[in-house]
């Protein structure tokens, strides 16, 4: 319908324009026709001399019709000359190049297209530009992460094997079998992490929707985390304003989405002495909220918004004594956003705090999923 309008509403100016220039063409053609019609009968001019005139007349015409109309479409046509270098500049890769919007019509709409196509195709590009350069950072981060346990076991195995100079104890065998166990583990856990954050970023996840009770969920999560929280001399609640909730979910993605954060906040929050798991339910808007907050290590502000990059940490230090891959909170992260939610944290004196929302009633079917 608006469509149809724009095109009404050049199609309705070029008429007037068609018809005045007509009107003004006749107006000036009958007051030279009147004028040298006198003149012919006061000076007897022959037949001929009249058929000559005649002959101006409609030369005249045409010529001050075409001049008329010109003038009356001049903006049209310098409109088009601007329309056609947007072109040129779009085609050269000027996408910062923009053409002026004027009017309600074909052109302007036109305009707005070509503007549209100039940002569209500069986000794409800048889009490939960083999806090359996060591949080529997953490459390198792969490769350093692989390398480092790998490194460890082989240089440890490479000692019990007895090709080193140094002869070993026991016990020492038996500390240097327990620390490449230890780190063969870390390597399976970064493998792991890598599939699982592949499979989820690319789209090869397939989910299996069901009801799952939230709320007896984080119970059992964090009740399979209790040696955790002890080894941390840590301790636990799980506050709600609802005895139980059952959303649509896929049970297994969930739990893996709340035992990294779980699992976060327990090798960061060692500090704070406990951690709190609230969950707030608003069925009259289909939303869940639950807060995971530990109040130990407190992120920096700058750090926040990276948090969730893959292989970001923002205390390397400390994440090589957690022994984490770096990849918990990409695919929690990544498992909220396929299920239509949202997740974000904050850090501060008063505990760090990461949120999700997650929709009760979840149809994979009809939802959006606007993926970074």
């Amino acid at each position: 319908m608006k469509n149809d309008n724009i095109a009404k509403t050049y199609r309705t100016r070029f008429i007037i324009s068609l018809i005045a220039a007509a009107f003004v063409t006749c107006l000036i053609e009958s007051l030279l026709v009147i004028n040298i019609s006198r003149l012919v009968s006061v000076f007897s001019l022959e037949n001929e001399t009249s058929e000559i005139g005649i002959l101006l007349y409609v030369f005249s015409a045409v010529i001050l019709f075409s001049f008329v109309f010109f003038l009356m479409q001049r903006h049209s046509i310098r409109y088009i000359e601007e329309l056609s270098e947007q072109m040129d500049a779009l085609a050269s890769g000027d996408f910062d190049h923009k053409v002026e919007i004027r009017g309600n019509d074909e052109f302007s709409q036109m305009a707005e297209h070509l503007n549209e196509l100039g940002d569209d195709l500069k986000a794409m590009l800048e889009a490939e530009r960083e999806s090359e350069k996060s591949k080529n950072d997953l490459i390198t981060n792969i490769a350093h992460d692989l390398r480092t346990p790998l490194t460890s076991i082989i240089g440890y195995l490479e000692l019990l094997s007895g090709k080193g100079k140094a002869v070993l104890k026991d016990e020492q065998k038996e500390k240097y079998l327990n620390i490449a166990y230890t780190k063969s583990k870390r390597l399976e856990q970064l493998i792991n992490d890598l599939f699982d954050f592949t499979k989820l970023s690319y789209g090869k996840m397939t989910m299996k929707v069901s009801y799952v009770d939230l709320v007896k969920l984080l119970e059992q999560l964090l009740e399979e985390a209790y040696p955790n929280f002890v080894d941390k001399g840590l301790s636990y609640e799980l506050r709600t304003n609802v005895p139980s909730l059952e959303i649509a979910a896929d049970g297994g993605l969930i739990a893996r989405l709340f035992d990294n954060l779980i699992g976060n906040a327990i090798k960061y929050g060692a500090d704070g002495k406990k951690v709190i798991v609230r969950v707030h339910a608003e069925p009259k808007d289909d939303i869940v909220k639950v807060k995971v907050i530990n109040y130990g290590f407190t992120i920096d502000e700058k750090d926040l918004p990276l948090i969730f990059n893959k292989f970001y940490r923002a205390d390397k230090a400390r994440s090589t004594q957690t022994g984490g891959t770096g990849l918990g909170l990409a695919i929690a992260k990544d498992i909220v956003e396929i299920h239509g939610g949202s997740i974000n944290a904050k850090s501060d004196l008063n505990g760090t705090v990461f949120t999700v929302r997650l929709k009760i009633h979840f149809d994979k079917n009809n939802e959006t999923i606007k993926r970074a």
